[in-house]
């Protein structure tokens, strides 16, 4: 869910632009195989803490961040803070420094949603480490950032509510900050704990293609997803589609929980973006996946990444959550919803982008096999209980269509307008290959 921020912001942003230059590189050193060869990097995540700028200070006092600086290598980052169930009201936005060519990007937002996580009364919430976050940002190989988080204006001094877009922020008394605003605006306090993660992706070589897929850089034979890994009969409507499995794209699997969590059937498809952004291209489609997963995983406190599949703007099909494509396993991708659904992201930001005629294909071939696997009708309709969320309380039976997006059980932006208004794409190709 995206929050609309006052005018304030326009001033942080000119002072964020005119502090700290460029830093020159600072690199560790290579790691070598014995001859001499590059050994690709294991991965992980590195952490900052978001303290009070003060160059922010004519903006508020509440204004935290990361000054720029040089950081250990990173490909995605995101924003967490301790209370899984607190909101961000405000503005992060970032700017990186690529590795390559030690050149600074622009400023770039992220969305600050937390609306794909595990419903509110799950184990999954409940467990220790579990912390709230933003959309992950994929900003492709760098080793330097800058950060600034502005809160959102809550509140006139003499009550009334600002409305930014077609969303109220309310503020917390007592926790907020006041601006210089001379009407007296008050600023939202920002959650508690926060910090900046940096996710490496680790490095990763696929092997030759295989007769699977169309792209060239396609996984090992092995790593592609052929056979039924299910007892049951395979007996979907729809073709079965190429996926490329958990090992196919490199996932760790040392860093997710061990076991898996099922449920009766699948009833919906709730389609996402990931709000990665769309500056990637579909040779590291791989390795985007792989930091969602370490995002999820390490830096939110998830049991494994969050939705049950992805799908790159080629229209390549990769395995998601652990437990088996065919299961009825249970995601951590539209609060209140992750019962008898499953969450398909496609990777990139589709506010104002359009997904590719690939990408929609994709989702359609997987959604049509999938669903036709539980006997749903791919352009039909089904009633689901929420968990709970802001939009449906919980117990509430909601009729949703058999494939939704997910704006259609939580109140958020996402997939995205772009990709939302061509569902109806979606629909009509998963039902022709189900013969509908």
């Amino acid at each position: 869910m995206r929050p609309f921020i006052a005018s304030a912001i326009g001033a942080l942003c000119a002072v964020g632009l005119a502090v700290t230059p460029a830093l020159s590189a600072a690199r560790g050193p290579s790691t070598a195989a014995p001859g001499g060869e590059d050994v690709p990097s294991a991965g992980g995540v590195h952490t900052l803490p978001l303290r009070p700028l003060a160059t922010a200070r004519a903006a508020g006092p509440a204004v935290r961040g990361v000054p720029a600086q040089s950081v250990e290598p990173f490909s995605l980052l995101g924003v967490t803070w301790d209370d899984a169930g607190e909101d961000l009201h405000g503005a992060v936005r970032v700017r990186t420094r690529d590795a390559g060519t030690g050149t600074w990007s622009e400023w770039q937002e992220v969305q600050t949603h937390r609306d794909d996580a595990p419903d509110p009364v799950s184990a999954e919430r409940a467990a220790d480490g579990v912390r709230g976050g933003t959309a992950p940002l994929w900003v492709g190989p760098s080793d330097g950032v800058q950060v600034r988080v502005v809160p959102a204006v809550a509140r006139h001094a003499h009550g009334d509510a600002h409305a930014h877009g077609d969303a109220r922020v309310e503020s917390r008394r007592g926790r907020g900050g006041r601006s210089d605003d001379p009407l007296g605006d008050v600023l939202d306090a920002l959650p508690d704990g926060m910090r900046l993660d940096l996710i490496d992706p680790g490095g990763y070589e696929p092997g030759p293609p295989s007769g699977s897929g169309d792209r060239d850089d396609g996984p090992r034979e092995d790593e592609w997803s052929h056979e039924d890994d299910d007892p049951r009969d395979d007996d979907g409507t729809a073709p079965r589609p190429g996926i490329v499995t958990r090992s196919g794209w490199g996932a760790d699997e040392s860093i997710r929980e061990s076991g898996y969590a099922y449920t009766d059937t699948v009833r919906a498809a709730f389609v996402h973006h990931s709000g990665t952004g769309n500056d990637y291209s579909c040779d590291e489609a791989p390795s985007v996946v792989r930091s969602i997963y370490r995002y999820h995983v390490q830096s939110n406190g998830w049991r494994d990444v969050g939705y049950n599949f992805f799908v790159d703007k080629c229209g390549t099909i990769y395995e998601g959550r652990a437990g088996g494509v065919t299961r009825a396993v249970q995601g951590a991708h539209v609060l209140g919803f992750n019962t008898d659904t499953m969450g398909v992201a496609v990777l990139g930001t589709y506010s104002s982008a359009r997904p590719t005629a690939d990408a929609l294909d994709g989702v359609a071939k997987l959604t049509a096999w999938k669903l036709g696997l539980y006997g749903r009708d791919a352009g039909g309709r089904t009633t689901l209980v929420s968990g709970g969320n802001g939009k449906y309380p919980k117990g509430e039976r909601v009729s949703v269509r058999v494939i939704s997006g997910h704006r259609d059980g939580f109140s958020t932006d996402c997939p995205g307008a772009e990709l939302y208004n061509r569902l109806d794409r979606v629909r009509d190709l998963a039902a022709d290959l189900q013969g509908r």
